[in-house]
Parts: structure tokens; sequence; C-alpha cells
């Protein structure tokens, strides 16, 4: 899986363009405050209609423009080439399929990528939102039923919150709803407990292999429910519909729903200590790296496809032996990749230079 093209209108401070990508390499060179980081950005917003650097629609819009378009042809696992591409306004953004408008839910994971960019130590430092935000994503790129569930859930969410502040908790209407969001969030418990217990094989390995070969990285998964690794799916619905019963009535009196996944943490733990309190912040950064790696290892394992994978500004993360390896490794995966810098990285690839927004091919 790969992105051969990629148009933009009115991305960021990026001059209108149409750019013909390499199949493995695209070295995006220039100096800071160019557009290096827009241009990778405008890979990744095309791939997950978000933006890594802003929830905020509107700062993606050039100055004094009201609508912004990314376009882009890649060729899938079939080796057919396909066209996927988003069109914003000021309230909307609209998803397209081979020209065709479809649904969000449909879009994802068409075109899988994974980005390593200075943002993601929020993972380990962050509250507990920004890691279910980040897992909930990973998890849809390789489970579409798991982000069904997810898009249902917080619907059903949002009703059940408003029935308990409306005090309609007694009545038929509340018992259905309660019973739908069991039912999903019990799903959702399964997904991540099972793809979690997966990941953190993988992590720990890759950390050990990249890193320091004598630590021991595990990621857990901390459920509102407890510990629920070994529970069936009947148990797991036990035990939510006992915890419903319990917190009811500080629910009525709070006015907003005190369990579900919406309350889930992710923990890593570097030689069984938390990271987040105790790890270095050069190990934070191979943590990180380590997990987008695994990343791509699930994404084989669970789609049998290669995802595209973004780094911004490599050379402010690794010293140059690290470096070089980490290089090889998508070397000898052929994976595309898609690297910012401000130096040369000596590496067999599409060079681009940036420079006041306009990207061209560097000779």
């Amino acid at each position: 899986m790969y992105l051969n093209q990629i148009s933009y209108s009115n991305f960021r401070c990026l001059e209108d363009g149409k750019i013909d990508l390499d199949r493995n390499f695209n070295l995006i060179y220039g100096k800071n405050g160019q557009g290096k980081t827009s241009f990778i950005e405008a890979v990744h917003f095309l791939a997950t209609g978000k933006s890594f650097r802003t929830k905020k629609l509107k700062e993606l819009f050039r100055y004094n423009r009201n609508r912004v378009i990314v376009f882009g042809k890649y060729t899938g696992k079939n080796n057919e080439e396909n066209t996927m591409a988003i069109d914003v306004n000021e309230d909307r953004k609209d998803f397209y399929i081979n020209r065709n408008k479809n649904k969000y839910i449909d879009y994802v994971g068409l075109l899988n990528i994974i980005s390593f960019i200075p943002e993601d130590i929020e993972i380990i430092i962050g509250n507990p939102g920004v890691r279910r935000n980040f897992f909930n994503y990973e998890i849809s790129q390789a489970r579409r039923d798991y982000l069904r569930s997810i898009v249902d859930f917080e619907k059903i969410l949002k009703i059940r919150n408003k029935l308990i502040r409306e005090k309609k908790t007694g009545e038929e209407i509340y018992r259905i709803y309660n019973e739908k969001f069991i039912e999903e969030g019990v799903n959702i418990i399964i997904h991540r407990r099972e793809f979690i217990r997966n990941i953190s094989i993988l992590l720990n390995l890759n950390y050990r292999k990249l890193f320091d070969e004598k630590s021991e990285l595990k990621l857990k998964y901390e459920c509102f429910l407890g510990e629920v690794e070994k529970k069936s799916r009947e148990e797991l619905k036990e035990k939510f519909e006992e915890l419903c019963i319990r917190k009811a009535e500080r629910e009525r009196f709070l006015g907003y729903s005190l369990i579900g996944p919406q309350k889930d943490d992710f923990v890593f733990e570097l030689n069984g200590k938390n990271a987040k309190s105790f790890s270095s912040q050069g190990e934070k950064k191979s943590i990180i790296f380590s997990l987008k790696i695994s990343e791509i290892d699930m994404l084989v394992k669970e789609k049998n496809e290669y995802p595209v994978f973004i780094m911004d500004d490599i050379a402010s993360y690794f010293d140059e032996i690290r470096k070089k390896s980490i290089l090889d490794y998508f070397v000898n995966k052929k994976i595309q990749c898609f690297i910012t810098s401000t130096e040369d990285l000596n590496i067999k690839g599409k060079r681009f230079i940036v420079d006041k927004g306009k990207v061209k091919v560097y000779d």
C-alpha cells in the first residue's frame, strides 16, 4: 500500500500543488518554518481526515481562505490504483472514495498510516483521553468493527447522559439505552484487550531490538471494570451490569455517566515502573518509536498490508548510529516513508525541497 500522488489546495502555508511520490522514500528538506511539516500533515490528513497538529479545522486553511481540498491517488494491496479525497469548508468535511462521496467510517483504513512526530510524547505524558484517542484510531485502522462500536457507543453515551440529566432513569427508554450502552461497551473492551495483549508483546521485542536488549517494556490496559484479561463476554457483561446498579444513585446526583470504556486508560511500564513518572525523555522517545514500529507489525498481521510511515525531523530525535539502524529498518521492510529533515540523510529516494510553502523536486 502506498501513495502515488497528492494534490492540495489552500492547505496551510503550502502553495497549491500536485506532487508525484516515490514508492519507497520521500525526503522533504528545507529550513525551519518553510512548510515541511505542513506537507507531511497534508499526507496524514488525506489518510485519516485528522491533523496531528490541531483539532481546529480553520487552522488548516490558508490565510483568508474558507475551503481546503486534499486529493490523492494510492495503490492498494490488489495493485489497483484508487483515489481518495477530503473537501473541507468551515463547518464540514466530505470524504470521497474513487470520486464518490462516502461516510467517514468507510474512509478510515483505506490508506493506513503511522506517524512519528514530536507531539507523540503526549501518548505517555498526556491525560488518559490522549491515549484513548490514539488507540481508538490505531485499532480502527486495523478493525472496522471496532470503529463502528466506538461511533455507536459515543451516540449511546450522549443519549444515556441526557436521560440521566432529565431524571428519566426509571423509564423504559433508559433501560433500552442502558442495555445498548453495556453491549457496545463490552465489544470495545474485548477489542481493546486483544489488541493491547498482542501489541504489548511486539512492543517489548521492538524496544529490545532497537534500543535496549536488557529492558522489559509492557503496555497495560487499565479497564474501568478492573481486571478483565481472563473474563468471558458474559462475565464482562455481568460485571458491567452490577457496576451500573452500584453507580446509579451517584450518576443521578451528578447528571452523567461515571462508568464505561470512556474511562479506560493505557499504561506503559519500563522495567516495572510507570514510564510517565520514571522514564527519561530519551527513554520515552524510544518507547514511542517502538510503539510505532509495533503498530506497523500489527497492521501487517491484521490486514496483511504495510502502512505509509511519516516522520517529522528525524535528526532531532536520534544519534547517527540509531538513525542509521532506523532507516535501514524501513529500507528492508520496503515501507513508503515521508521524512522531513534540515540535512541530507544520504538515502536513495525522491528528494523534495520546501521553500516558502512551495514544494518541488530537488535534484
